[in-house]
């Protein structure tokens, strides 16, 4: 298969399957053209590696999740482990997201939106303390 083809079923750019290729997760054959020849198994990992980062897997996240194809004496505790340290960030992440969009409610609920010469959108911004009526 070629890069062409494999971008196609696994939803990658060829850009990003040769970065994949430049730091070692996939190692595609080279044909006597010197061409990348990707088997079934690089289309599969590159499909997996889309789908893991999709979800906000990290590259070496990846590189950890994708050893059980290269080592099968890997215990599932280990991809479980990486899995559960990713969902606990990604909580974080939420919780994080949450305060955000409570801060800029607040901030929008002050703004009056008018022709007013006030902002405390941009005072809030610049550490300012709302000024008193």
């Amino acid at each position: 298969m070629n890069i062409g083809e494999v971008s196609d079923s696994s939803g990658l750019r060829s850009k990003t399957i040769r970065y994949y290729e430049d730091i070692g997760l996939v190692r595609p054959a080279r044909g006597e053209n010197c061409y990348r020849d990707f088997s079934e198994r690089d289309a599969h990992k590159l499909a997996f590696l889309a789908r893991a980062r999709s979800l906000g897997f990290s590259i070496e996240e990846c590189r950890a999740l994708l050893s059980p194809y290269d080592d099968r004496d890997r215990a599932s505790a280990d991809v479980k482990q990486l899995a559960t340290e990713h969902l606990t960030r990604i909580a974080r992440k939420i919780e994080e997201l949450e305060a955000m969009r409570g801060t800029v409610q607040t901030l929008v609920a002050r703004c009056h939106g008018d022709d007013r010469p006030d902002f405390p959108i941009l005072d809030d911004l610049a550490g300012e303390a709302p000024a008193t009526a």
